[in-house]
């Protein structure tokens, strides 16, 4: 079907009204100009999607995947039962990043927007590895459910035991789109290591974000994160792993499951990369989460001061984290509070006579510096009483929620930080379980 001009203009105002005042309203834009091209009035209706025997292809059910927090999911479902029967409609939801299938009944996860970062200039080829090796598919199930994965295999991997790299991807992301925006499958075909990118599906979250914020998702062995150390576990058992060198890394709602997988696992990761994401047990609900993504004090049910926070302390591991100064997405604050919840203690502690006190941890050493032509940044060392560097913050200066020093070929990145994948893997290998 041909778009005139004035039939092109008329969808263009159905799709702000989409994003304004919802799909009912849209969808009675969208038909008013499909009749106006030509269409002819007197076509019957299709039948709902939620019909038994209805499988056309070119029919989907548009939907209301943002309904105000504390809303019910079956609420924003009932409002949005309109079938709009056109390739225009999908064509326009893609654009602006909404899904609209069946899954897109429920928008359960406070959203990381995507339209105040830069966008990917072309996207990921499926299956390219971006490095010289092998880019594979895999899945895993265990009792609180399945996620695909994609794992990178180095070229010069011939069967002796390297290190192993977990990628959380972020929200709207999968793990096509991650790999190419960190370049992380390049530097682990030069430093040698395999790269393992779980995948969130949309029935467990419509946005894709990891559930960085729910109560189950925030303990070993339930939820989500029995399933990545499954994942994990899985990949170390069927390669030849060096399991003193596991790491994982995230992104935004990746960053934040990050975090609570090395929380979680000590036993099984080395060290955590943190990019633009929470702190442990931040959160138990959407309210909090929306209110711990802008900055704010965990509530009662979270936070330093609770029993969560005491055993985040108790296990913290060895990290790098990195956040933009200017991001509006997931407050920068959120950096700082990640670092204080795992680096060590400065103070001196003692439990009896002075000749059995703890030794202090030194200072930290600040370094200022600015890429060529990019952004500035501010890098803090925290060491550990034995004087190995143990934690270090990242803090990009002009820089929004986006992956830092990242390619243009993925989504959320900004080429002109730091290189925030280098840094990582650089900081990872000087971190190894001591068995």
């Amino acid at each position: 079907m041909k778009l005139d001009q004035e039939m092109f203009e008329k969808m263009r105002e159905a799709t702000k009204t989409l994003l304004t005042s919802g799909p009912a309203a849209a969808t009675a834009a969208i038909q008013q100009a499909l009749q106006k091209s030509g269409r002819p009035e007197h076509a019957a209706p299709q039948p709902s999607w939620s019909q038994p025997g209805w499988n056309a292809p070119r029919s989907r059910p548009m939907r209301d995947i943002t309904p105000a927090p504390g809303a019910e999911a079956s609420d924003a479902a009932d409002t949005a039962e309109t079938v709009v029967a056109d390739d225009v409609v999908d064509g326009l939801l893609t654009r602006f990043r909404i899904s609209s299938g069946p899954q897109a009944r429920q928008f359960d996860l406070p959203a990381f927007p995507p339209f105040d970062v830069p966008m990917p200039s072309s996207a990921p080829q499926p299956g390219d590895a971006g490095g010289g090796g092998r880019f594979i598919s895999g899945s895993y199930r265990n009792e609180a459910g399945s996620r695909s994965y994609k794992l990178y295999i180095p070229s010069s991997y011939q069967g002796q035991a390297l290190p192993l790299m977990v990628m959380l991807h972020g929200c709207t992301q999968d793990p096509d789109d991650f790999a190419a925006g960190t370049r992380m499958n390049a530097i682990a075909e030069e430093k040698q290591c395999f790269v393992v990118y779980p995948a969130q599906t949309q029935a467990a979250n419509s946005a894709r974000c990891w559930n960085w914020f729910k109560a189950i998702d925030q303990q070993r062995d339930q939820g989500e994160p029995s399933i990545i150390a499954g994942i994990t576990r899985k990949i170390i058992g069927t390669q030849h792993i060096d399991a003193s060198r596991v790491y994982i890394a995230g992104m935004s709602a990746g960053g934040a499951m990050a975090v609570i997988m090395g929380t979680l696992y000590p036993d099984l990761y080395a060290a955590v990369g943190v990019h633009s994401g929470l702190p442990y047990a931040s959160a138990h609900d959407l309210p909090s989460a929306l209110a711990a993504m802008k900055g704010a004090a965990a509530g009662p049910r979270a936070g330093n001061g609770s029993a969560a926070g005491a055993n985040a302390r108790l296990n913290a591991i060895p990290i790098i984290v990195f956040h933009g100064d200017r991001d509006t997405t997931v407050h920068p604050r959120n950096g700082e509070k990640t670092m204080a919840q795992n680096v060590p203690r400065a103070e001196s502690q003692s439990a009896g006579p002075a000749s059995f006190a703890m030794p202090a941890q030194p200072q930290p050493s600040v370094r200022r510096g600015k890429m060529p032509d990019g952004h500035a940044y501010t890098q803090t060392s925290h060491q550990n009483a034995e004087g190995r560097v143990v934690a270090e913050h990242w803090l990009v200066h002009g820089a929004a929620h986006a992956w830092s020093g990242g390619s243009k070929r993925g989504s959320y990145t900004d080429a002109q930080g730091p290189d925030a994948s280098q840094e990582m893997m650089r900081f990872f290998y000087t971190q190894a379980k001591r068995r």
